[in-house]
């Protein structure tokens, strides 16, 4: 049996659908590739690559814990291919700019997303 408000939507269709929204809420120059994760279908895989000189790029991992939450894990922060210390203060800020920007795209889809 399925819970009252467990995601129903098809996790291809989700993507295409954070893949048409998520670009509206990043900065200009910023970009977001949005995969499926073939592992877990009600996760998507999201790398957002940095506008700028600074050529970094952020993976995040997005899980609808239901049809409206969910949960936000940074999996790597890479500049030039090189992971880099996630821990300073500028990219405390960039992470926490970023996973705001990822919050506000799935309110954007509540109503694609809330059975």
């Amino acid at each position: 049996m399925a819970r009252y408000d467990e995601l129903t939507v098809p996790q291809r269709d989700l993507a295409e659908a954070w893949r048409r929204t998520l670009p509206e809420r990043l900065r200009d120059g910023d970009r977001a590739e949005v995969t499926e994760d073939e592992k877990n279908p009600d996760t998507l895989l999201v790398r957002i690559q940095s506008a700028g000189r600074q050529d970094l790029e952020f993976d995040f991992s997005v899980k609808y814990v239901d049809s409206r939450e969910i949960d936000i894990q940074l999996s790597d922060v890479e500049r030039d291919g090189q992971s880099v210390d996630e821990r300073t203060d500028v990219m405390q800020e960039l992470i926490a700019d970023y996973r705001r920007h990822l919050h506000e795209c799935a309110q954007a889809l509540h109503h694609f997303t809330h059975a």
